[in-house]
């Protein structure tokens, strides 16, 4: 049997999300079919988000539970599936609030059905039926999500030992959109480099590291029944491995290809997004760089021009080389993690936990 190319591919995982993931919008589908045949577009913004993708958290929640020694399963696959429903829920909303105009290379869920409001002629705002259908299939895939893990197959006691992290998880990333809000509105003209770098890092960890890999991790970890020293060791690769991936995300947000990103060129720049590499960028700029940024940087209209202008200022200062260098610490802190507790853990996890440290901060998509 060939190996496959990337960890996301093993014991075929990533295939058998994408077919359960199919499934279950069949069965909401029907569901949805009582109340009439008007309600397409909702289920339509969200199949259309949840075709493709690299499913990290499904990979990340089945490994956990695997890493405990357990046997992989379709009951698994289903768990794991709600987590890229959680994902689904977190993109439709987030795209809303950061007035994003496509994801994934395909306009983003609001923008689509605003475009379909237009084209049948129907009254009242486009972009306001376009934003409120996507807040409420972000809203059924929060359900949805529920059902997933409550129906998995999982036997009860599993699913009760993982169900406080799964709801942890859940909460949290609420509390990291806010955070990430908050930020964006209190500015940081004010704040030392130090102090933008640990706020940087606050909105990284509760908005992205935690639920993309820490606890989609440890919710598999814990139904599978691990504890201790152990689940502490996965805690630690999973968070700094989930600061890495975001890092990683937010170079790609400034100079990732479109092609490959999906988002077009220069996007975090137009949203302002106070990220690490902006901090370390400020603390490099001379009066003239900062006027450039205060111009530019945070303008929703930033033509390529203008992303070239700010991307230029970046380039001229050590902050790409600071990420840079901050990732390859995060992965290596993440590889020792793991290597203290592997002795209790199942072999063929751990080894492919160890591969999904690249595969999570490749430099393309």
């Amino acid at each position: 049997m060939t190996t496959p190319t990337t960890p996301l591919d093993r014991e075929d995982v990533r295939a058998r999300v994408q077919a359960a993931v199919v499934t279950e919008l069949d069965r909401q589908h029907e569901v949805l079919a009582e109340v009439g045949p008007d309600l397409d577009p909702l289920i339509d913004s969200v199949r259309q988000l949840l075709t493709g993708g690299k499913r990290l958290r499904a990979a990340f929640a089945y490994w956990g539970y695997r890493a405990a020694g357990q046997p992989g399963s379709e009951s698994l696959i289903r768990l794991a599936t709600a987590m890229e429903f959680f994902q689904a829920a977190a993109l439709l909303h987030d795209d809303v609030m950061d007035r994003s105009d496509t994801r994934r290379g395909m306009p983003s869920a609001h923008r689509a059905v605003a475009a379909l409001h237009a084209r049948a002629g129907w009254s009242g705002d486009s972009d306001r039926f376009g934003e409120a259908t996507a807040i409420l299939a972000g809203d059924l895939c929060l359900q949805w999500t529920d059902e997933l893990f409550s129906t998995s197959g999982l036997p009860a006691d599993h699913l009760a030992r993982g169900r406080e992290m799964f709801d942890r998880m859940r909460t949290q990333l609420m509390g990291g959109q806010f955070l990430d809000v908050l930020e964006s509105a209190r500015g940081w003209e004010a704040l030392s480099t130090a102090d933008r770098l640990m706020s940087a890092r606050r909105v990284i960890r509760f908005k992205s590291a935690k639920y993309t890999i820490e606890q989609p991790l440890l919710v598999g970890a814990l139904a599978g029944g691990l504890t201790g020293a152990t689940l502490d060791g996965l805690s630690r690769y999973g968070l700094a491995l989930g600061e890495a991936f975001q890092l990683r995300d937010d170079l790609l947000g400034v100079f990732g290809d479109p092609a490959e990103t999906g988002k077009p060129a220069g996007d975090d720049l137009r949203e302002g997004k106070r990220t690490v590499l902006i901090a370390y960028l400020l603390d490099h700029l001379d009066d003239a760089g900062l006027s450039v940024m205060r111009q530019l940087f945070g303008r929703a209209d930033l033509d390529d021009l203008g992303v070239g202008v700010v991307r230029a200022l970046i380039e001229g200062t050590p902050a790409v080389a600071a990420v840079e260098a901050d990732i390859d610490r995060l992965c290596a802190q993440a590889h020792d993690a793991l290597g203290e507790v592997a002795d209790g853990l199942d072999h063929t996890a751990v080894e492919v936990l160890h591969e999904l440290v690249a595969a999570a901060t490749a430099r393309a998509t």
